[in-house]
């Protein structure tokens, strides 16, 4: 039997569900709060439905006291009529379980009853690993570096948490994009509001605009009822939109205006809706050639485009793999239950020289794979994919002395290395970047200048680390 409690002043609802839904739910009615959370403790209430209605003079009060029983994990339905929908969506928003409209259906109710008590069930039981979960998961999307790139996108993403300007970010697919939204979004004053992503590259155009504004029922063909957007699921939160270079022109003008506006309206709909949400953008397109080409409105660019983040690749961070590196072991040995306690030296050196065309997401796929494949507590050069390996053979091989073209060949590179690092006061991030070779690379032509002892005490060996 499910027990459920009635948090309501009108006494005819108990009797009346009751009856009409039978002995699979016993109700306990009370109309206050302190009443409703003995009836959680004592009668072992799993589900609460709140009437909104019931008592018209205090609905702040309720409210209130609906969201602090939210606050406390109590499974909540909201009951209200269409007057009060704003207000039942706002408490779904805040984590009730669903919102049904007075009079109810007898037939939904007992479907959402049956869903919330099922819910309530799993909380009770997987609580505990579900919020570990929770938290693994949010280690899992921290930013992590202390390199200079990285150093520079944590300190934009403070300057702007709090500032309700747009935000352009730009960078290579895997370059972590989404990450820096979520960190403009929980370390600004909306932090504890929704964070809503979409991709815009996944939703066809057909379909794109009702996804965005929503619709009501029947505004197109297919439509079984009325439907929430995007706009108004991120309500006071934050509003993340992905490959925003992806949308037609025909989108971009609808966007546009909701931008100048600061308000849009359902499909089907005349109402207007106030836009509350802040609004960050993504792309790894170049924005501005686009606009020269005529494929993204000028307009939309500039409004879009107030505050600008660059996402480094991999390769121009690659002093940080080994610290990403291992803070995937860590994730993924946690998530495998699987007991990882570090990298081989060897094959941590395979990680740093490999190029990583697919940056960061290649990575994380990567130990990802080798955690599941290795045998023993510490990742191999036998556990990471054999294109690794291959290409770290084929460096190797550019650098081997095999005769005097070879080995004129060869000093002229370490030449240039080492102009390049004394150029660069021996950075050897810029000096890499410079030369538009990999950080790993300019390390083996160290080494190979090291051992052959061909620049002795040079700016080569004097390199900062």
């Amino acid at each position: 039997m499910i027990r459920v409690g009635l948090y309501t002043l009108d006494c005819a609802l108990q009797p009346l569900l009751s009856s009409g839904l039978g002995t699979e739910f016993q109700f306990f009615l009370d109309s206050t709060e302190e009443g409703i959370r003995n009836l959680i403790e004592e009668e072992g209430c799993t589900v609460v439905i709140l009437d909104l209605n019931s008592q018209e003079g205090a609905l702040k009060d309720r409210v209130e006291s609906a969201r602090r029983l939210l606050a406390g994990e109590v499974t909540l339905l909201v009951l209200a009529d269409d007057g009060l929908r704003v207000t039942a969506n706002e408490l779904v928003r805040a984590g009730a379980h669903s919102y049904l409209r007075r009079p109810p259906s007898l037939r939904e109710l007992r479907t959402l009853l049956r869903r919330a008590h099922d819910t309530a069930a799993r909380k009770q039981q997987f609580g505990p690993a579900l919020d570990r979960l929770d938290e693994s998961a949010l280690e899992r999307t921290r930013m992590i570096g202390s390199s200079e790139a990285m150093q520079r996108v944590m300190q934009l993403v403070d300057r702007v948490a709090n500032i309700d300007a747009s935000v352009l970010i730009n960078g290579e697919s895997g370059t972590g994009k989404e990450l820096v939204a979520r960190a403009i979004h929980s370390r600004g004053v909306r932090a504890r509001r929704p964070f809503v992503a979409v991709a815009c590259g996944a939703i066809p155009e057909t379909l794109i605009e009702a996804e965005l504004f929503g619709h009501e029922k029947g505004a197109f063909t297919g439509t079984v009822g009325a439907r929430e957007g995007f706009f108004e699921q991120a309500a006071d939160g934050t509003l993340f939109l992905d490959e925003i270079g992806e949308l037609s022109l025909y989108t971009q003008v609808k966007l546009l205006r909701v931008l100048q506006q600061r308000e849009f309206s359902r499909l089907g709909s005349s109402r207007l809706t106030p836009l509350r949400a802040r609004l960050i953008f993504a792309t790894h397109r170049d924005l501005g050639e686009m606009v020269a080409q005529g494929k993204f409105r000028q307009d939309l660019f500039y409004r879009i485009n107030v505050m600008k983040i660059e996402t480094p690749t991999l390769q121009e961070h690659a002093e940080d793999i080994p610290q990403i590196a291992m803070h995937f072991v860590r994730y993924y040995s946690n998530l495998f239950q699987k007991k990882m306690v570090g990298i081989e030296p060897e094959a941590l050196l395979l990680l740093q020289d490999y190029h990583w065309p697919g940056n960061v997401r290649e990575l994380e796929n990567v130990v990802q794979r080798a955690i599941i494949l290795a045998p023993g507590s510490m990742l191999r050069p036998d556990d990471l994919p054999r294109n690794l390996h291959e290409e770290a053979v084929t460096n190797e091989q550019d650098c081997l002395p095999g005769g005097s073209f070879e080995r004129q060949l060869r000093e002229y590179k370490i030449r240039l290395a080492e102009a390049a690092l004394r150029e660069h006061n021996g950075n050897k991030t810029l000096a890499a970047r410079s030369l538009c070779i990999s950080r790993g690379y300019l390390h083996r032509l160290i080494r190979l200048a090291e051992s052959d002892s061909f620049i002795g005490s040079s700016s080569l060996e004097s390199a900062e680390v």
